[in-house]
């Protein structure tokens, strides 16, 4: 039974990791196997299937697109959607149940309803952005709403916003200011968290992307499904390409996150 209780936690969590990785790894394989349908192993290893996805000119182009409409999506909802949680959170806390139902909402429209929405409201307006990328980042940022408003009001509620902006208040800073360079810095963790959680939706959306440009301005998922019609293990080099640039993405903002508060570990120990 002791065993049982100190067992528990390590044989789940090892677990999760196999359910993780075990997927992960036979996409990988089977995007460098020359065939593997006929035994438990491939037959053979080669890196045919990445060379002829990746020496396409369309490769390069749509991973470019995906980038710059997940990107701007990302710093486009994040200047939307902090400072919203910043006077939800601090001045109109009851108001913060609203703001929560207002945010998951678009989360459960179907894509095709939203596209279809989308367009027909852009379609009569001033503005006219049917039919190019930025109607993209306008639907992207309408489903990323709740991936960044729960990580920062979570980090909003891990410190002690009141005491810095009275603090801040009282050293002249307004409230512009006191976000910027006051509040912001305290909550850079959930910052960043919501950021990832966007990035990396944008850049594996699909649905919206097919709607709403097509082939006028495909992404990388588009380009993606497009070999899984034809040949599965050129789409898993692609697949497995995908899952490494969001990684590598995450890794380098984490990496950059750690040495921005190196310095001010090193000068809060002195």
């Amino acid at each position: 039974m002791n065993f049982l209780r100190g067992a528990w936690r390590p044989l789940t969590l090892g677990a999760f990791l196999v359910f993780t990785a075990v997927p992960l790894a036979a996409t990988v394989v089977f995007s460098v196997s020359t065939r593997w349908d006929r035994s438990v192993l491939p037959e053979g290893l080669t890196l045919a299937w990445w060379q002829a996805v990746t020496s396409k000119p369309a490769f390069s182009t749509t991973l470019v697109h995906s980038l710059f409409v997940s990107s701007v999506t990302t710093l486009a909802t994040a200047v939307l959607v902090i400072p919203t949680a910043y006077i939800v959170h601090d001045r109109l806390p009851r108001a913060r149940s609203l703001a929560e139902l207002l945010t998951t909402i678009p989360f459960g429209i179907p894509g095709v309803v939203l596209a279809l929405a989308l367009i027909r409201l852009y379609a009569g307006s001033p503005l006219k952005i049917v039919n190019t990328p930025w109607i993209l980042v306008v639907a992207a940022m309408v489903i990323s709403l709740p991936f960044m408003f729960r990580p920062v009001i979570t980090a909003l509620e891990a410190v002690d916003v009141r005491t810095l902006r009275e603090a801040a208040s009282g050293l002249g800073a307004g409230p512009w200011p006191t976000l910027i360079m006051v509040v912001l810095p305290a909550i850079r963790s959930g910052i960043l968290s919501g950021c990832l959680l966007v990035f990396s939706t944008v850049f594996a959306e699909f649905t919206l992307a097919n709607l709403l440009v097509g082939t006028r301005f495909k992404t990388f998922p588009i380009y993606l499904v497009e070999f899984t019609r034809f040949d599965g293990r050129q789409a898993s080099a692609l697949a497995v390409i995908s899952f490494a640039i969001a990684f590598a993405i995450a890794l380098v903002v984490l990496a950059a996150s750690g040495w921005r508060n190196q310095p001010e570990n090193v000068a809060g120990a002195r």
